[in-house]
């Protein structure tokens, strides 16, 4: 408790607080399509091809939207970023709730949850930007257990829409984005690490292999999170019968895991190292996705299985993002904006893989298999990147360095990185 008091007065928990509710309630809104996947395609009657399609379009459009919401709060500050976001999501979900009846009017409204995907960035660094290098991990993670926002939408959009139809949710949706709005006006302030840099400065990370690394990286444990969370109402409901409202419970007992070790991700890699945190997570994803994919009969058994994956994932998120502000300290909102944006990038991929598995094999098999090998592919990169990452910016295992080593790391030559 001592510690934690500690680093609470060594940043603003305030903003951390006010980040952590804007990025928990955008990310509801932004995988609503994905809780309420069971409904439009009972409306629409659509393919489990069509269904993975248009789950991944918010997933796809977040990832778009993220760099360049990361780079406008460069240049105006990460509040006032927020708040625009904030405003155009309200617009978006009042659009929604008036104007979406068709499959395709679906698909349009998928383009504009994107706007609420795009919030991560932004959240991350407001949240962590108060606080020093050795407490970013946590501070990050904190702000980042907001994408429990994935719980609160497949436990209420299902009876919500069960109640009053689907398109109501996105109209009630709308009312929840006054609160974080008004949270983020009175409590958060502007975090001084704030450098006036060039465009070119600001992407520098585009042009490195670290920042390629690290977006790979990121398409396993976010991707893998939110392509899942996503997906997961429907294959619950497709391959078990359930009613759609205990799909929604059920995905709700594996992402609820996922929000809460992402927390823990962040505090082990404060200790114990971001490199080794997440070798030790791709093991476990690997091994849960495996034994997923054969277990398409016993309902407990793959819940369970989903919890665990869930709760590695999570860890992996906070241990990827306690990375980031030592590599790029000075432009951390926009190189987790660039980061964040490929691996939703390819965490749209799994909805799609999934449901191409489903249309034209009967199962979802060889989604999971896929996705498997991917990480394993991912695994090995980290494990040869991280010999040349802790002789430069980051301590063995992947800790934070002293100030001073910190420092030198940065003034090495860029090709030298």
């Amino acid at each position: 408790m001592s510690n934690f008091k500690t680093f609470l007065r060594a940043g603003h928990p305030p903003t951390l607080f006010a980040s952590f509710l804007y990025f928990d309630l955008t990310f509801a809104i932004w995988v609503l399509n994905g809780a309420m996947a069971p409904f439009i395609k009972e409306s629409f009657n659509l393919t489990a091809a069509e269904v993975g399609f248009m789950v991944s379009v918010p997933i796809l459009a977040g990832a778009l939207m993220r760099f360049p919401l990361g780079l406008l709060a460069q240049y105006i500050g990460r509040k006032s970023a927020a708040m625009v976001e904030m405003g155009l999501i309200v617009l978006a979900l009042i659009y929604g709730f008036f104007f979406v009846d068709s499959h395709s009017e679906v698909l349009a409204m998928g383009v504009l949850l994107g706007i609420a995907g795009g919030s991560f960035g932004i959240a991350l660094s407001l949240g962590s930007g108060w606080f020093p290098p050795k407490y970013k991990g946590l501070a990050m993670g904190i702000a980042g257990a907001g994408n429990s926002g994935t719980v609160l939408a497949v436990l209420f959009a299902p009876p919500l829409a069960t109640a009053y139809g689907w398109q109501a949710v996105y109209g009630l949706a709308a009312l929840t984005m006054l609160l974080p709005m008004v949270v983020m006006a009175v409590m958060a302030k502007e975090p001084p690490d704030i450098e006036h840099q060039t465009l070119r400065e600001h992407t520098a990370c585009l042009f490195e292999k670290d920042g390629w690394a690290f977006s790979l990286i990121y398409i396993v444990t976010f991707g893998g999170f939110i392509g899942l969370a996503n997906f997961l109402p429907t294959y619950f409901y497709d391959q078990f019968k359930v009613t759609k409202i205990e799909a929604g419970q059920l995905t709700m007992l594996a992402t609820l895991m996922g929000s809460a070790t992402r927390v823990l991700g962040g505090w082990l890699s404060d200790r114990w190292g971001g490199v080794n945190t997440l070798s030790a997570v791709l093991v476990f994803v690997i091994a849960t996705l495996l034994v997923c994919g054969m277990m398409g009969t016993s309902l407990t058994l793959t819940t369970l299985l989903f919890m665990l994956c869930f709760a590695a994932l999570g860890a992996g998120n906070g241990a990827l993002f306690q990375l980031v502000p030592l590599r790029w300290p000075l432009t951390t909102a926009v190189a987790g904006s660039m980061i964040g944006e490929l691996g939703a990038l390819g965490g749209g991929l799994i909805p799609n893989a999934m449901g191409q598995s489903k249309q034209h094999f009967d199962t979802y098999f060889y989604g999971f298999l896929g996705f498997a090998i991917f990480a394993a592919v991912i695994l090995v990169m980290l494990r040869v990147m991280q010999i040349r990452w802790t002789r430069t910016w980051a301590e063995k295992g992947g800790r934070a360095r002293s100030s001073s080593g910190t420092a030198a790391a940065f003034t090495q030559p860029a090709a030298g990185r």
